[in-house]
């Protein structure tokens, strides 16, 4: 818990730094392929939690609250059309926008508050952030991935498969979204189309775990219900939205 709340911090200085005052960080190597960037994202999150082991649980937190203030001033004045510093590697882009920019550091600060909420129990309450008002970026975010996921698979035009939230999680009931082959190439929507060739339900708690690598391959058959082609539904289960 400690180290996650570090990495939080050293990810938002990093940020900052780079983002607002220009000030980059040599790579220390090329920087050529999605594994450089990996290797590279590795690096830097284990030296910042390194040094986070120096601060108290009070300074850790203290500090979290001055630089969160400073990230919102930051990203008010961001034009969210503009192209970002770093594009979002997870989802096959190689330039992105601010607003993508934006709601990629929205779902790595959700998913880490909920891992710690989940590490203190109950007390944590990580049922607050399954609500629909927070939970709703976070998937309409996280399923970006799923064109770049799906990238070498090969269907029919007007193939579909739809992810779909099942009903009475946390009022995040109708929330869906319909991968689609069209034009040789996968796109994502919002909603559910009918007579889909491959159907995934689940709940909004084991979407989330599977798409930021919080559930195996072989839990995630388990944990949502899948229906169709095999080789339709199997990419979902490898999907992330985070660099890994």
């Amino acid at each position: 818990m400690r180290d996650v709340a570090a990495h939080l911090l050293d990810g938002e200085l990093r940020t900052l730094a780079a983002h607002r005052d220009g000030h980059l960080l040599s790579s220390d190597g090329p920087v050529s392929s999605y594994a450089d960037v990996v290797a590279l994202i590795q690096r830097l999150n284990a030296t910042g939690v390194e040094f986070g082991r120096r601060l108290s649980p009070a300074l850790l937190t203290d500090l979290l609250e001055v630089t969160g203030r400073w990230m919102s001033a930051f990203v008010a004045t961001l034009d969210p059309d503009a192209p970002a510093l770093f594009a979002v590697a997870w989802a096959g882009e190689t330039e992105s926008n601010n607003r993508f920019d934006t709601a990629r550091e929205y779902t790595e600060r959700w998913h880490h508050q909920m891992q710690i909420r989940m590490a203190v129990g109950d007390r944590g309450h990580p049922e607050v952030l399954l609500a629909r008002r927070y939970l709703e970026p976070l998937l309409d975010t996280s399923v970006l991935v799923l064109p770049y996921a799906y990238r070498e698979v090969s269907a029919p035009g007007g193939t579909t498969l739809v992810l779909r939230v099942s009903e009475g999680a946390r009022d995040a009931s109708a929330l869906a979204w319909t991968l689609r082959r069209e034009e040789g190439r996968w796109r994502i929507f919002r909603g559910e189309l009918e007579h889909a060739a491959a159907q995934v339900t689940g709940s909004a708690d084991a979407i989330w775990r599977l798409l930021f690598n919080a559930l195996a391959s072989d839990e995630a058959r388990d944990a949502l219900v899948a229906s169709g082609p095999a080789e339709l539904v199997a990419p979902l289960w490898r999907a992330r939205s985070v660099m890994v």
